[in-house]
């Protein structure tokens, strides 16, 4: 690990699966990062030299559940895990076909103290966030004590993006559920001026840099991480698709102060996640 930089913690990556990589969906995303989608399951390892290259110390895997079933199961990320404890913890991906059945693996898993949060990606289920169906997931992960994870904004595989709106979609939900810690994962990009909105509105909402590389961030993006959302953005790769240490390239690029530094590298995400992370 650099010296000169503070603890680094990976909010959003995961270990696709050869079930995951076969996705019609992906061939937008695999033409992007010129990457070939591999005919095997990730392996842990691969992530843990990532993490080293770029001095990440712990990383937050997630489980990927789908319409059409699991495609990174939750008992696939807790095996990796296991592989690796002190570097990885895991984030519950939710069954929104079967919530009562999520809801009681949420309760169960969150007793392990492997797992930090929950995570559902909207566009995967072409529902925005304040459909019903999401409901009993968001009162599991109060109940629990857990951030809920999600993406935010435009999405890069070949599935529609209004789902990743904030406004107003995300905004009822955390009116709804005034307890409820969110993580918006991806920046936002186009709605910007709605993430600031959001960071002004609710103070337990957070953002993730995750699926940007460092210089790529929208200028407005970086003078909210300076000004409002010092203590909301937090940093993460998106993991196979981009590395930490491609990621981190930009970062002295950013201007960012000793103590904004850290809080976007480290702080922020131990912070909402807990002494786990």
């Amino acid at each position: 690990m650099q010296a000169n930089r503070p603890t680094v913690i990976d909010v959003w990556a995961q270990l696709p699966t050869a079930c995951f990589w076969r996705e019609k969906w992906l061939a937008s995303l695999l033409r992007w990062t010129g990457q070939d989608a591999p005919p095997e399951d990730m392996p842990v390892e691969a992530l843990i030299a990532a993490m080293d290259e770029a001095g990440v110390a712990l990383a937050l895997v997630s489980g990927w559940s789908s319409p059409r079933g699991d495609l990174i199961s939750n008992d696939e990320v807790e095996a990796a895990i296991d592989q690796a404890p002190a570097r990885l913890k895991g984030l519950i991906g939710a069954d929104l076909v079967d919530p009562m059945a999520a809801v009681r693996d949420i309760r169960a898993r969150a007793k392990t103290g492997k797992f930090v949060g929950v995570r559902v990606v909207p566009w995967l289920w072409d529902l925005p966030p304040n459909d019903r169906r999401y409901y009993p997931i968001y009162a599991a992960c109060v109940d629990a004590g857990l951030p809920f994870c999600t993406q935010i904004g435009h999405t890069g595989p070949l599935k529609r993006s209004e789902t990743g709106r904030l406004i107003p979609y995300l905004e009822d939900v955390m009116i709804d559920f005034p307890e409820l810690v969110v993580v918006g994962g991806h920046v936002g990009f186009p709605w910007l001026d709605e993430v600031a909105t959001m960071i002004r509105k609710f103070r337990n909402f957070h953002v993730d840099t995750s699926a940007y590389a460092l210089h790529r961030l929208p200028e407005d993006f970086v003078r909210l991480m300076k000004g409002e959302g010092r203590e909301r953005i937090m940093f993460g790769t998106n993991f196979p698709m981009l590395t930490a240490k491609r990621c981190l390239e930009g970062l002295d690029a950013l201007r960012l102060d000793e103590a904004g530094r850290e809080a976007f590298l480290f702080g922020n995400a131990a912070r909402v996640f807990g002494s786990g992370a």
